[in-house]
């Protein structure tokens, strides 16, 4: 689960270190980037707002869910999206108008604020059929699973035909089943 706290001044290391233990994996958004204290990794925003970045990370984790795959290879793949944004400013609307419509369906806390994966993925399929929901969808397969790092959480070696083939390289091994 990723909770997202919005820093304000006059928040101490122990408030912090205390939410963080409480709530699980604990997205920061301070200035234009999306901070994890948990995996120590970052992602500046440069088109899409921060939170939006931030909802997108959340979002994606709900509709590819794996436990073993960490939230930065998540945010990897929504990157993309802000890269694009900052070029096509149709893209950026349609992300940007799909986030503010997924947390108005969401209520008061926003998609985000959601605590039950259950909740956010009944929100999901309410708007599955949107062409922002589709966007990030497909943008997810290649951007999620083409990352090399995240190959071996799943058991995939990689590309056979450079090294001869999977006939040679343990075509009728079983074990990944």
């Amino acid at each position: 689960m990723v909770t997202i706290y919005q820093g304000r001044s006059g928040l101490s290391r122990r408030e912090l270190l205390k939410r963080g233990s409480a709530a699980g994996a604990l997205l920061i958004i301070s200035g234009s980037a999306v901070l994890s204290t948990g995996e120590a990794w970052g992602l500046e925003s440069t088109a899409l707002k921060p939170e939006t970045l931030a909802t997108l990370i959340q979002m994606a984790r709900d509709i590819y869910p794996h436990d073993q795959v960490p939230d930065k290879f998540y945010a990897i793949a929504i990157k993309s999206h802000d890269e694009q944004a900052g070029k096509d400013a149709a893209h950026k609307e349609l992300i940007e108008k799909g986030i503010a419509d997924l947390d108005q369906k969401s209520g008061a806390g926003g998609y985000t604020g959601l605590g039950w994966e259950d909740e956010r993925v009944a929100i999901l399929r309410q708007i599955e059929e949107t062409p922002f929901f589709q966007a990030i969808r497909g943008g997810l397969v290649v951007g999620l699973y083409n990352q090399k790092e995240v190959w071996p959480i799943f058991g995939y070696e990689g590309e056979s035909y450079s090294k001869g083939g999977y006939i040679a390289r343990g075509f009728d091994d079983i074990e990944w089943l």
